[in-house]
């Protein structure tokens, strides 16, 4: 996968650079709106990851350029500016995410590959399966060593959210935007009591354990416990 990161800030744009190569991508930098908006115009990415604030051409007027030349590389907008209407503005002039600074190298690593996997072809649209964990996306049912789990809607789109990026680890802010459609509030614990009642109806009586927390990250759904950090 090959992905493009507009950063007007040195540093920030290594970090980012460094940390995305590390993670499997190969990856283009440029510093400034005007070599970005060229690189992204005239070569194929799978995703850019685009700073807001440029010194000579603004994030907006990019986005905007480039879904008017009919560009429909994902984007990822990055910003000091959180307030609701700009991420409206963000989203309206054609983003496929918005990410406020600061944030965690976990969190932009989880929603490049949520975005990325939007076109993966799924090889099974009917059920989604761990151990002996499975879903069955028709019916609405969950069975685990086949006995029936009862789960509220928004459990069961919690779990189809974790079986369908198993391995990964989820930031709380991601399972919120995705699942419950809100931003993430760090005064809040819903998240943390959806999960824990996912959990006791998933795992308190089965084994393996499936759902483990990541300290200071979210949570990740594996066969293998995460060693806790």
């Amino acid at each position: 996968m090959k992905l493009l990161v507009v950063e007007d800030e040195v540093k920030t744009g290594e970090y980012l650079r460094q940390g995305l190569v590390e993670s499997g991508f190969i990856v283009d930098l440029t510093n400034n709106g005007l070599d970005g908006y060229h690189r992204a115009m005239t070569e194929d990415y799978d995703l850019i990851i685009l700073d807001v604030m440029l010194p000579d051409i603004s994030g907006w007027k990019i986005v905007q350029s480039l879904r008017e030349g009919q560009k429909d590389t994902q984007i990822i907008l990055l910003t000091a500016m959180g307030s609701v209407e700009d991420k409206v503005k963000g989203f309206n002039l054609g983003a496929d995410d918005y990410l406020v600074k600061p944030f965690s190298f976990a969190e932009l690593l989880a929603r490049i590959k949520s975005l990325l996997r939007r076109n993966v072809p799924q090889v099974n649209l009917h059920q989604l399966t761990m151990a002996d964990l499975v879903m069955d996306l028709p019916k609405r049912t969950v069975t685990r060593a086949g006995k029936r789990i009862d789960l509220t809607n928004k459990e069961f789109l919690l779990l189809e959210y974790f079986l369908r990026y198993q391995g990964e680890v989820l930031p709380r802010s991601l399972i919120a935007s995705q699942v419950w459609d809100m931003n993430f509030d760090s005064d809040t614990n819903v998240i943390d009591v959806a999960v824990r009642r996912l959990r006791n109806k998933i795992d308190a009586t089965f084994e393996p354990k499936l759902i483990h927390t990541v300290r200071g990250m979210g949570y990740k759904l594996d066969i293998i416990a995460e060693e806790k950090i």
